[in-house]
């Protein structure tokens, strides 16, 4: 339970949102446009066309005025997951993001300024509830497309290395592996998960594991290569690897040995 203290505290900045909130919607269509004006000015972002900018505007101040009345940043959270899932893939980038919801926060203080400019007790008063609000809103706008651009990069990672690895059928249950380029473990862990799964959906009697375009291969790899010939043996696949060179094929058959 709080102190006396910190309850009138709570209740004088509740109060002083609640009239800061009534503000912004009552002037809504103008600091709206004015928010609007000074992106397109700004020229953030570059991707995205005047109708669509103002569209988002009007969306995001919605959702920012919805924050500072309920305290709740739940919706905030999830439109700009979905904002950021439509305009990163059209180049949009996080300071440009940034950017437009700090144009934002600037906007509606210099509102404050304006309506309070008699007034500087109050005005200091309202600012103190409101930037606080305002951080809280930025850096959940920022964190979320933060993580949304790293969702979409490790998404790509993954396609570039399921191409960088195919699993072809050459004829019924017989696959190849043709691996080109350097192998890390991380690429051979996923070698490894995609060639079981393909001796799985294909019933595979035979594999082939083409490494003529791996220029190398360490001790860590090379029993990691051991390890899927092995996992791919007790699925009931004969495996067959081409392309070694000699220092390959010494390094695969230390690390069989276990030497």
């Amino acid at each position: 339970m709080g102190s006396p203290v910190a309850n009138v505290h709570e209740s004088a900045t509740q109060a002083l949102l609640t009239e800061l909130v009534s503000h912004l919607r009552q002037n809504r269509t103008q600091l709206r446009e004015e928010w609007a004006r000074r992106i397109t000015e700004s020229r953030l972002p570059t991707a995205m066309t005047q109708e669509e900018i103002f569209i988002e505007a009007t969306a995001v101040y919605d959702n920012y005025v919805a924050v500072l009345e309920t305290g709740s940043v739940e919706a905030l959270r999830e439109y700009a997951r979905d904002l950021s899932e439509r305009i990163i893939p059209r180049g949009v980038e996080t300071h440009e993001v940034l950017g437009i919801v700090l144009l934002l926060r600037n906007v509606l203080a210099r509102s404050l300024f304006k309506k309070y400019q008699s007034d500087f007790g109050m005005l200091n008063r309202v600012l103190d509830a409101y930037e606080p609000a305002a951080n809280r809103i930025a850096n959940t706008v920022g964190v979320s497309f933060v993580q949304e651009r790293e969702r979409i990069i490790r998404q790509q990672q993954e396609a570039i290395r399921e191409l960088s690895t195919p699993v072809l059928q050459v004829r019924e249950r017989l696959l190849i592996l043709p691996i080109i380029g350097v192998i890390d473990p991380q690429r051979a862990r996923q070698l490894t998960e995609q060639l079981l799964r393909g001796i799985r959906a294909n019933r595979a009697k035979v594999v082939v594991i083409d490494i003529t375009g791996v220029p190398s291969v360490d001790s860590t790899v090379a029993n990691h290569l051991v390890q899927t010939v092995d996992a791919s043996r007790l699925m009931g696949a004969t495996v067959i690897v081409t392309g070694l060179s000699s220092e390959i094929a010494q390094t695969l058959v230390r690390a069989a040995a276990g030497i």
